[in-house]
């Protein structure tokens, strides 16, 4: 089809490029085409049926006109072909002409055009008095509810079971509505002016419709962005509940015509227990509903809660299967060790990843409570001040992100747990019902011995990793090394694994040393004790139980885990990060990066040429002069100023960027996660909106009022 189109065109200089380069990095301008070759799949997204053959086109005007500058070149025509082809301009402007009448569809949803000359407007038909009033009235309402998105303002106000019967009171939706028509707002006043007080002046249904067509037209913002740039990944932040309902937030990275890595929030996707229907629904709401074509997706990372992660690999493989180059890998965002740690299919682990989360909130939403820690903390390590110290300052951190979180929790355990006792002994109004009752019921909760082997096995087991995971989130340099580090971590998991009876006693060792710290029984947990009850021959020890339980699953699955997300394809790609010139200055530029760039040869524009501009990428930065630093990012070597003169190296180091591992740089380009975080903690669960979420988060894109209300006006006639 592509050749198809170039003939049509009569674009010489485009005969010798294959249909795969053509699809990829050339596009035509949509007013070469039919519009019944044109598709509306959504009033606000536009394609090209699949047989779609451009057909207009005036190849004439450049002989009027020698001396204006063109784009294309064409081949001369004849005298003959110049009369055929005015004959069939004639007959297809008549035909344009009687399809215009029956359909009169605007040219400002069209995304199919990218370049190619002027966009010729339609004459747009002129509205009658009524249909003008209509539109002004839908803007207001739809300006109310943008200004409610960006303001984060819930559409209800009072529940209505609070109310007495028969008592009217407007929701937020309907008070700002007068409050606009108090102010002078002609159009809504005329409008309502004759409406009875105690009625709704929108129904919920209709702000419902309004709602999703305000999100659809500002994700479309973004997604138009991520099309132009081709490449991208799809990352997935933890399950949130909104409104009563698990969500999955989807977040997109791409880089945009500026050069800058950016990470967008583009919706919230509903989340389902059956991990093969929720990759369906993943699927199909991503290339489906919202138009991403996933041939274009090089990444994909899943930050899990614990107990989901077995599922969100389900989809990750399905979306594998289906496009080998959606590279799956850790995200950013998340530290390697706690990532490993809850996806652990132990449900002791998942317990207690929750226990240390209520305990970060308690203390992190009381700083009294913090400062009776702080002379906890003072009083135990009074011989050893500046570990005291440096507790006390991790505290008031998100200490529960760190690479070495269960370090840190096994060290400030004693101290949290006399806190705590503290708290909830105190028969003093010092302290609120709510903090002393959470205080008494978590105290509880670490002095489980459960609890306690577990954090220690944890410790131990991810003391391997950490270093590996640091490097992970550190520079770009950091990365490229740790890439090369990783067989040697599992040879030391895998040793681990073979002498799992030694190590296994030095930990348990460790972790009844703790308890008899704390004062806490050494026993069988009270599930596993009363599932024996009656079985005489049953005579496992502590020790034994643990190992079997905890410690063997624990190393296995890390191992496998670490093999899953780290697969050869993923570490080509790392290796990759070669290009980067200050990693070629490490490796005194004897590098190779050909043998890995091989899985993204179709992604190149000049593949052919690669080797050679390499070569000259190399020599560029072995022979560069003294004052000048080597780019230590890849932000830093996209934003160089001749990096156009290396068009294959740009368009690696693009694909690299994007990958969900890669930290952004700029963070300035990652505020779409802070945002989100930011609205999950300062909305109440009930008052969460789906649509009102992505209007909240991306309050700073550009809205076009008018193509919403047309939308609004084509969806509900």
């Amino acid at each position: 089809r592509c050749q198809r189109w170039v003939e049509n065109c009569r674009r010489a200089d485009l005969e010798d490029k294959t249909p795969d380069q053509l699809n990829k990095h050339y596009r035509l301008c949509a007013k070469h085409f039919e519009t019944s070759m044109i598709c509306r799949s959504s009033p606000y997204r536009t394609v090209l049926r699949d047989n779609a053959v451009p057909t207009i086109f005036d190849l004439t005007s450049h002989l009027n006109n020698p001396h204006s500058r063109h784009r294309k070149r064409i081949k001369e025509l004849s005298e003959d072909e110049i009369r055929t082809l005015k004959q069939q301009k004639i007959d297809e402007a008549f035909e344009r002409q009687q399809t215009t009448q029956e359909s009169n569809e605007s040219n400002e949803q069209n995304t199919v055009s990218e370049e190619g000359g002027e966009e010729h407007e339609e004459e747009a038909v002129p509205l009658t008095l009524e249909e003008r009033e209509n539109k002004d009235y839908l803007k207001s309402l739809f300006e109310i509810l943008i200004l409610m998105g960006k303001q984060n303002i819930p559409l209800d106000g009072h529940g209505v079971e609070v109310l007495p019967e028969g008592i009217f009171t407007s929701d937020n939706f309907q008070a700002l509505l007068e409050y606009r028509i108090n102010a002078g707002d002609e159009v809504l006043r005329k409008r309502f002016e004759m409406t009875a007080v105690n009625l709704e002046y929108c129904s919920k249904t209709q702000q419902k419709q309004m709602l999703e067509i305000c999100e659809s037209c500002i994700r479309e913002e973004t997604l138009r962005e991520v099309r132009d740039s081709h490449f991208f990944s799809i990352v997935t932040d933890e399950v949130v509940d909104i409104a009563g309902e698990e969500h999955l937030p989807v977040l997109v990275r791409f880089v945009d015509d500026s050069h800058n890595l950016r990470e967008e929030f583009i919706g919230f996707l509903p989340y389902e227990a059956d991990p093969e229907i929720l990759a369906v629904k993943f699927h199909t709401t991503i290339t489906e509903k919202w138009g991403l074509n996933m041939e274009y997706c090089r990444g994909q990372a899943y930050i899990v809660s614990s107990g989901f992660a077995s599922k969100m690999k389900v989809v990750a493989t399905r979306l594998l299967e289906k496009y080998p180059q959606a590279v799956y890998t850790l995200c950013s965002s998340c530290a390697l060790n706690i990532w490993l740690a809850k996806s652990v299919p132990v449900v002791g682990v998942s317990i207690a990843l929750g226990t240390i989360e209520e305990v970060y909130c308690l203390f992190n939403q009381s700083p009294q409570l913090l400062v009776e820690l702080d002379n906890t903390i003072s009083v135990l390590f009074q011989n050893n001040e500046e570990k005291g110290n440096q507790l006390k300052e991790i505290c008031r951190s998100q200490w529960t992100g760190r690479h070495d979180a269960f370090e840190v929790l096994v060290d400030l355990l004693q101290a949290l747990v006399l806190c705590l006792d503290a708290v909830g002994n105190d028969s003093s109004v010092r302290w609120n019902n709510f903090i002393a009752g959470r205080a008494f019921v978590l105290s509880s909760a670490l002095t489980d011995f459960d609890f306690i082997v577990t954090i220690v096995i944890l410790k131990n087991v991810l003391s391997f990793t950490r270093a590996f995971g640091k490097n992970l989130q550190g520079q770009t340099s950091d990365v490229f090394f740790a890439s090369g580090s990783l067989t040697a971590v599992l040879h030391s998991l895998n040793e681990v694994m073979e002498n799992i009876e030694v190590y296994h006693e030095f930990w348990f060792e460790e972790a009844t040393n703790l308890a008899t710290k704390l004062d806490v029984q050494i026993k069988l947990p009270g599930k596993f004790r009363r599932s024996q009850q009656g079985n005489l021959s049953s005579e496992i020890t502590s020790e034994n139980y643990y190992k079997e339980a905890l410690s063997v699953p624990t190393v296995e699955h890390i191992i496998q885990e670490l093999k899953d997300i780290f697969s050869e394809q993923h570490l080509k790609a790392l290796k990759c990060l070669s290009l980067v010139p200050s990693v070629m200055g490490q490796l005194k530029f004897n590098t190779s990066e050909e043998h890995h760039a091989d899985m993204y040869k179709n992604d190149l524009p000049n593949p052919d040429t690669l080797s050679a501009e390499l070569h000259c990428w190399r020599i560029k930065w072995k022979h560069r002069g003294k004052d000048i630093e080597l780019p230590a990012t890849i932000y830093e070597a996209l934003h160089l100023p001749d990096i156009k003169f290396f068009p294959n190296v740009y368009a690696l180091l693009k694909v690299l960027c994007i990958l969900p591992v890669m930290k952004v740089e700029n963070e300035k380009y990652e505020i779409g996660r802070k945002r989100l975080k930011a609205y999950l903690k300062n909305t109440l669960t009930e008052h969460r909106s789906s649509n009102l979420a992505l209007l909240n988060i991306n309050l700073d894109i550009k809205h076009d009022l008018d193509l919403m209300v047309d939308t609004y006006i084509k969806l509900y006639p």
